[in-house]
Order: structure tokens, then sequence, then C-alpha cells
């Protein structure tokens, strides 16, 4: 019942700046090591039709971020259980997760502006259903299921849009990036107690109206978007579907530092986050209560907001080295909990972990959208996507068969060390850690950016 959203994974009107071919996302762009200027970065990124991109963004996460509190409180009050709560979350993750390749292909094919608006008006219809619904008691759980169902496949529509439309809009891929994730955390922060709030004011119906009207006011922001073309210059869409989608694999195969960090991101997804996020839930609430889980909830979400803003400033010539270097910290929150600390170190632990887990965020999807050619980026965006939600289930799934036979303190411990591993894994694929941002000088060329397409205040409206 859910629609989701972007990870991941966030002035005057901007002009891109450009050299014989090679994408270089604004002149500002700091293109060794070192911070740049933050100050110079956000007045490149800030337009008009980023604004409205920036708007939608964050008006849509803090709907999503109530959804799972509206989902669970009304079918625990219509009688259903824990179990049913799940079942109607899993069949929106199923069909994202089945549909969102296919959905890269339709993004490349045709206006991912009217595609993304698109979704979000289906998006509304639905999640107004489900307000009826619960307004009225008539709550059935298959009906609540198709609800779910059909949001999971209007977010697969949605999402691989979402990669080609920031280096359309703004001069500054990274500080884009780091704007959106700051606003997407804060609204992550609010979400779930302004849904609590209506829960209690109002009823969960009034949460399923609130999101739907999020969804709205996002569908209206990206349809008033101009966006310039993604690729004028590129080749002709004279093959099928098929083709463009056999295309997109070979495209997402030909990079070994995009394959290998999705496998490795697997990894991460059964044996760290899909046990931290149950486990972590249960130890904390048995030890210390609910309004400990809170605080340590909150704490999390601060430091994803922190980490935002360190990457609006610190520009790293090789930013997949960076972000890697940023992972370890994630090792604490799993350890923390694991180590039975109190809930001062377990919030302190969340916040570390917050902030690394979300810098690394922003560069990983500067990095995938200003080194892949724009023709085939929605494409590439959808395996990034589909390959890092995967696992996800598979870990959650083993949490708990893992922490009757270990405990979930130890379960914990393990995914701490996992974390580690993983970062220490990225930063082993040569690939990976030398990867040199697209704007930085003598970065290898990158087909399909020639020089000559307008910037975002000289596009019409049609994208």
């Amino acid at each position: 019942m859910t629609g989701v959203s972007s990870r991941v994974p966030p002035g005057g009107g901007p002009e891109e700046s450009r050299t014989a071919g090679r994408v270089t996302p604004g002149r500002g762009a700091v293109a060794a090591g070192g911070t740049g200027d933050a100050g110079a970065g956000a007045r490149r990124i800030w337009s008009r039709d980023f604004g409205l991109f920036f708007t939608a963004r964050a008006v849509a996460k803090l709907g999503d971020t109530m959804l799972p509190v509206a989902l669970a409180a009304g079918l625990l009050q219509h009688g259903h259980g824990v179990g049913a709560v799940g079942l109607a979350m899993a069949a929106s993750a199923a069909c994202f997760a089945g549909l969102v390749i296919f959905g890269g292909v339709f993004a490349d094919r045709f206006s991912t502006r009217l595609l993304m608006s698109g979704a979000d008006l289906v998006r509304v219809g639905t999640q107004s259903l489900a307000a009826v619904l619960f307004f009225t008691g008539h709550v059935v759980l298959w009906q609540i299921c198709l609800i779910g169902a059909v949001n999971g496949a209007a977010a697969a529509v949605f999402q691989p849009g979402v990669a080609s439309t920031v280096p359309r809009l703004a001069a500054d891929v990274q500080a884009a990036n780091g704007a959106i994730r700051v606003a997407e955390s804060t609204a992550q922060l609010a979400g779930p107690a302004l849904a609590g709030l209506l829960v209690a004011f109002v009823s969960p119906g009034g949460v399923f109206a609130a999101h739907a009207a999020t969804y709205a006011v996002s569908g209206l922001c990206l349809l008033l978007l101009r966006l310039p073309p993604a690729d004028p210059h590129g080749p002709a869409r004279t093959r099928g579907f098929g083709a463009d989608l056999a295309q997109g694999w070979r495209e997402f195969r030909s990079r070994t530092w995009l394959w290998a960090v999705i496998l490795i991101w697997c990894v991460l997804m059964i044996s760290v986050w899909g046990p931290t996020v149950p486990l972590v839930a249960t130890e904390v609430v048995r030890e210390h209560g609910p309004r400990a889980y809170g605080l340590v909830n909150s704490a999390l979400g601060a430091g994803t907001v922190v980490g935002g803003l360190i990457a609006l400033r610190l520009r790293p010539r090789r930013m997949l080295r960076a972000g890697s270097l940023a992972l370890f910290s994630f090792a604490c929150f799993p350890a923390v909990v694991g180590a039975g600390l109190d809930v001062p170190a377990m919030a302190g632990g969340a916040a570390v972990a917050g902030a690394g887990m979300s810098f690394w965020g922003v560069m990983w999807a500067t990095s995938v959208q200003t080194q892949v050619p724009p023709d085939v980026l929605n494409r590439i965006h959808s395996y990034d996507v589909a390959g890092s939600l995967a696992m996800m289930p598979v870990g959650q799934a083993l949490a708990g068969p893992a922490a009757a036979a270990l405990g979930a303190d130890r379960v914990l411990l393990v995914a701490g060390v996992m974390a580690l591993v993983v970062a220490a894994a990225l930063l082993s694929v040569p690939a990976i850690r030398d990867l040199v941002r697209a704007d930085a000088p003598g970065a290898p060329v990158v087909r399909g950016a020639a020089a000559g397409i307008p910037g975002p205040a000289a596009c019409s409206r049609k994208g």
C-alpha cells in the first residue's frame, strides 16, 4: 500500500557547462578532492523547475513515511493481525520489484514527466479509495492488497524517471542530490509523527486521505516541470520494447563499477539491513520500551539529514571511494544495539550510521546520474533499484530464524561486522574505488552528452 520512493538515493536558472562531448554538471563543480563552495553549489541548483521537483519529492516522501503507521493501525483496528499488515506491504513491494525494470524501458522511450505525473495520479485514486474504505469501515484484506499491488505497479513506472530528471534540472547534480536527500530525510522524521496524530484525532482513513493529497501535490509539481530533452543527439528509437530491454542489460553489464556495487549491496541487504530493521525494533522495544525506539529511530533520521548536508559540501574526486569509507560508520547501528548499550549510546550510533548511509546515497546517485549515458539512464537505474530491493525481504525473512537460533544480540553483532565487510568489499574493487567523478579534469568521456543540449532555463514544456 505504498509508493516506493527514491533512495535510494537528494540561485537563478542553472545552465549546464560542457566540454567536447563530456558531461560537466555545473561550471563550479569541484573536480579534484576538497570541499568546494557549498553556497555556490546551492545557487547552481535552485531554479523554478528544480524547486518544483524538490517539492514533489519532499511531499511524496512525507506521505510515504506516514503510510506504514496508517496501514498497521487501520488493519489492526478492523480485526486483522500483523500478518495481514505484512501481506499488504508485500503486495506493493512485490509488484514494484517485479515491474521496475520494465518501467525503466518505458521511461527511456516516453516522457518521464508524463509517466511520473500519471503514476502519481493513479495513486491519488488508489489512496482515496483506501481512505473511503477505512472511513466507512468496509475493510477487506484482498481489496487492500489489490490497492497495494496497483500502487507498486505505479511506483515501478514512476521510480526509473527520477534518476534522469535530476541531471536535466540541476547544473550541480551532487548538490541537487544532497538537497533532495536532506528534504526526504526531514520528511521521514515528520511523517510517522504526523500520521500518529491523524490516527489519534481523525482515523486511519484520514492518513490515507492525506497520503492521496501528497500524491496530488507531487503530480501537479511534476506536470508543471519544463524538462529539456534527455539526449536530443542520441539514436532514434526504432527498436522494439524487447530490444530496448536487452540493450539496457548490455549497458548495465558493461560497467563493472555499477554491477559490482549492486552485487555487493545484495549482500548488505541480506546480512545487514534486512535483519537490522526488525531486530533493532524488537530488541529496543523489549529492553527499553517504544519511546526509546522512537528516539533511536529519530536519531537515525537526524543522522541522514546531517549526511545529506555533508554531501552538499564535500566533493571528492573519487565519489564511490569516499562513499564506501562513509559506509563503515553504518556498523555502529546494529553493533550498539547488539552490544546492549544504553539508549543514548544507541541513539548516537544510529545518528552516525544514518549520516554515513546518507552520504553514500548521494555519492552513489550522483555517480549513476553523471556516468551513465542519458539514453539508457532510466533502464540502468531500474536495474539498480531492483537489485537493491530484491534481497531485503530475504534478509528480513531470515532474521527471525537466525535470532531464534543464535540470539538477536549475536545476529545484530554479526550484522555490524558484515557492514564493515561490505564497505571493505566496495573498496577492494578497483573499478569502484578508482571511478573518477564525471566533472573532473581528464575524466573519461560519457557517451551521449554532447554539447548543445539546452539548459533547464531554456527548455520548453516538453518532457
